[in-house]
């Protein structure tokens, strides 16, 4: 690709002709996440086909768009929960400024957790192990946008596009309709084909973000695109340079990442902690009599807002996710 094409790919890839949904195919097959570091480290950086990837991944998904115009805490050493909050309305300090302009999640109960809402243009991270609700959460957060006639941009490295709209319209959330309108953008990419043409994305980004005026952005799942780096000195400096272009890009971004599996409270590979605004910690929680295992949400932190910081039982129904901001764990 030469250094034309390159600046060129968003324009091209923004303003193809759309095939319909029906035309995206799949296939159902479950197929299993990579365990490793898969990198080449003497690979040599991407090659002109692999530079290219991401641009077709953008050209089918973003078709039919009309534009609009041409201080991270450690985690605990134990998993003691807070005793809770009858009324749930423990916050631990006053409120924030309150000119910074502010959005909701769009979870049930969890947004009363947090004083005035999370400030918009945040980079926030939602940590759980598998089966916690950490697409659902995404999903969710983006269609809060999304009902309020703003745009969004969903990344998936893990399913299909369509996949994922099924999921969104289980819950409700008219994803399909969406599309339609023009208003969200869904990239199916592999994890390796991001990995390889990260550099171009981390250039382009922000310009494809402005171009589509998307206010919410969804990565599912950061853990993949760490996975594919040799080092955690590459890994750390190669992801440090990719939220930076998401903040630049001066959307709201959610990123998913698995937890750890020594410890709910810190990602994979504990490092996008540290480089975001927001912490969310997806966990279940399994009592010592062995009673019934609870989900448990906790924030972690959250830049410029103030919330409270117990952990709240919540539930993932045929809705969403419902957090019961008044209730305890057990």
């Amino acid at each position: 690709m030469t250094d034309n094409d390159d600046a060129d790919w968003f324009e091209r890839a923004l303003r193809e002709s759309a095939d319909s949904e029906d035309d995206v195919t799949e296939s159902d097959a479950t197929t299993e996440q990579p365990t490793e570091d898969v990198s080449d480290p003497d690979s040599g950086g991407p090659s002109e086909e692999d530079s290219s990837l991401f641009e077709d991944d953008f050209s089918s998904a973003l078709r039919d768009v009309e534009f609009p115009g041409d201080e991270s805490t450690s985690p605990p050493d134990e998993m003691d929960l807070p005793p809770g909050s009858p009324d749930g309305e423990e916050f631990a300090d006053e409120d924030p400024e309150s000119e910074i302009p502010r959005i909701e999640l769009g979870i049930d109960g969890l947004d009363a957790m947090i004083r005035g809402g999370i400030p918009e243009q945040s980079l926030i991270t939602t940590i759980g192990s598998a089966g916690s609700g950490k697409t659902t959460f995404g999903l969710q957060f983006l269609n809060q946008g999304l009902q309020q006639g703003e745009r969004g941009v969903f990344i998936t490295l893990e399913e299909s596009k369509r996949r994922v709209v099924r999921s969104a319209t289980e819950k409700g959330f008219p994803y399909d309709e969406y599309i339609k309108d023009g208003r969200l953008a869904i990239v199916d990419i592999d994890a390796v084909d991001m990995a390889h043409s990260l550099q171009s994305i981390r250039s382009d980004l922000p310009r494809l973000i402005n171009d589509f005026d998307a206010s919410r952005l969804v990565l599912d799942s950061v853990s993949l695109l760490e996975m594919m780096f040799e080092t955690r000195a590459e890994r750390r400096n190669e992801i440090y340079n990719f939220t930076n272009a998401l903040k630049e890009a001066g959307v709201t971004t959610m990123m998913t990442s698995e937890a750890s599996d020594d410890n709910p409270y810190v990602s994979r590979y504990g490092i996008v902690e540290y480089l975001t605004d927001a912490v969310f910690i997806l966990q279940y929680i399994r009592p010592k009599n062995f009673e019934e295992t609870r989900m448990g949400v906790e924030i972690q932190k959250i830049r410029d807002a103030h919330h409270s910081r117990e952990t709240k039982p919540y539930e993932i129904s045929d809705t969403g996710i419902s957090v019961y901001q008044r209730a305890t764990i057990f």
